[in-house]
Parts: C-alpha cells; structure tokens; sequence
C-alpha cells in the first residue's frame, strides 16, 4: 500500500549510508576555524592548542577548543586536564572544561583512555557531531568569539561532517616542510576549496632546528616548502614554527608554549601568527 504524499514529506532525510540527516547546527560563536593537516605527525594538535591559548590570553577573545580526533584526542593531556568529566548542565548539555581561559570538549574526557575507539566512519560522525551540538559552549544568550576545531589529519568522515553542518569562518593548514607532507597539505587545501571553505593560511611547523648553545640551524626536515606553496596555491603563509624540545615538553606537561613566562622565541613566533590570523578574521567580518 503506498503511502500518502504527506506523510513522504514528514520522513526525515537521509544520507547516503542510509541514516537520518542531521540538520545544520546553529552554533554560539561569531567564528569557528577548522585547524587541519593532511597527515599526521605534523604537529597539528599542538598549533591548534596554542593557537585557542593565544586567542584568549593575549587577545582577550571568548574561545573554545573542540577535540575532533576521535580516535587520537590528545588535547586533554595537552591542555593539562585529563581527569576532567563533563557534567550535564539543568539543559542536558555537557559542560566543557575550563584550561587556560579555553572552554576545551573532547571525547577523550568520555572514552576509557586505555582503550582504542573501534567505530566505524558513522559513528565517528555521529561522536562529532554530538560533541558540537550538545556542549553548553557559553552562557545561555552569549557567544564565544572563536571556536577553534583541531582535526585528526586526512580528508575523511569527520571533516565532512564539519563541513556540512558547521558554518566554518576557514581553515588553516598545518604542514611540515618535507615534500611528502606538502603533498598531503595541497590535498587538504583542495577538499576545503571545493567545499568552499576558505582557506585561511598554512602553518609551516617544525621549520627548523635552532642549537640553544651555539644558534646554528639545520633544516631536518627542509625549510620554506609551506611557504612555497602557499605562494603557489595563491593562499595566505601564516609563518613558520621552529622544531624545539620547550614546545614537546610544554605539551608534555599540559602547557601551551604561548604561556611561557620569560620571551620565549617559539612563543613569540606562534603569537605571530595568531596575530596575522586574527587580522584575517577580523577583515571577512
């Protein structure tokens, strides 16, 4: 028996996988960026740690952090709060942490840490998906100036799901100087360009490495290719981070080398780039 045209239309949509279409999000910030890597290893987690610090430390601006790395969050223990539970708040919202100045959700603070996630892609979308949409991100009625959403690296399930229910300010790219990881980066900068998503910049980590005793440089892993092809793909160059042992160590121990207390030169060379970052930002509004 066939059903009646109004009842049709009443079904919920569904994707191509067969489950029901989620509805875009309407979130509470005036901007979200999408901090991405084609591969990992290149320190992604780490930019987009200081990168949220930055923001609300030395610009006074109201941030959050979304862990996106489902299977890999690594931001509770870099931002120096792995034992933190979410609680529900009176609107059955999970209530997000507070790490330096940063509203930070992950689902490493749900997930047994010594067990591995083995979901399927869906599921993957669906966590993400929940953890955007049911974290009490501010105060009833406010906004945050900025979400920064630290991606696990590739152009998969989770970065498809953001893209088709976030309304995204850009994404910035972080990459490595070597060739195979600028390969992965221009693979990034394609999937965000043909979802027109604006690509905000490109982040060149591990640039160099600095002798603290004598100040020569090697170039271990090459320099100046992020910037090459920025140039190249016509996108911005947001600046280079050296390869140093304070920035491993501070992410060790759960504090953004951006909080340094005496003038740190890697400190300084991340608030840079937030600087030329938030100068971007602040001319798309």
């Amino acid at each position: 028996m066939f059903k009646s045209r109004s009842r049709q239309k009443s079904l919920p949509k569904r994707n191509p996988c067969g489950g029901v279409e989620n509805p875009l999000l309407e979130m509470p910030m005036h901007h979200i960026i999408a901090v991405a890597s084609g591969k990992g290893g290149v320190g992604k987690s780490a930019v987009a740690s200081n990168i949220a610090v930055a923001l609300a430390k030395e610009h006074g601006l109201k941030v959050g952090l979304l862990d996106a790395d489902i299977y890999g969050p690594s931001q509770p223990f870099m931002m120096g709060d792995e034992s933190y539970k979410p609680p529900l708040n009176e609107n059955k919202k999970l209530v997000p942490a507070k790490c330096h100045g940063v509203s930070l959700m992950s689902i490493g603070f749900i997930a047994d840490p010594d067990k591995a996630l083995i979901w399927r892609g869906p599921m993957a979308q669906s966590a993400f998906y929940q953890m955007a949409r049911d974290v009490q991100w501010a105060p009833e009625g406010e906004k945050l100036d900025v979400l920064v959403i630290d991606l696990p690296p590739g152009t998969g399930d989770v970065q498809l799901t953001m893209i088709k229910k976030l309304k995204l300010s850009g994404a910035v790219i972080v990459s490595t100087p070597q060739d195979i990881a600028l390969i992965d980066a221009r693979r990034a900068v394609a999937m965000f360009e043909r979802m027109n998503v604006p690509v905000l910049g490109i982040i060149e980590n591990m640039s160099m490495y600095v002798c603290p005793s004598c100040g020569h440089e090697e170039h271990i892993f090459g320099h100046g290719g992020a910037r090459a092809e920025a140039q190249k793909l016509g996108i911005e160059f947001l600046g280079d981070i050296p390869l140093s042992k304070d920035m491993r160590e501070k992410s060790d121990q759960g504090t953004p080398i951006v909080l340094a207390e005496s003038k740190d030169v890697l400190a300084e060379k991340v608030k840079e780039i937030v600087e030329r970052l938030q100068k971007i930002l602040l001319s798309a509004v």
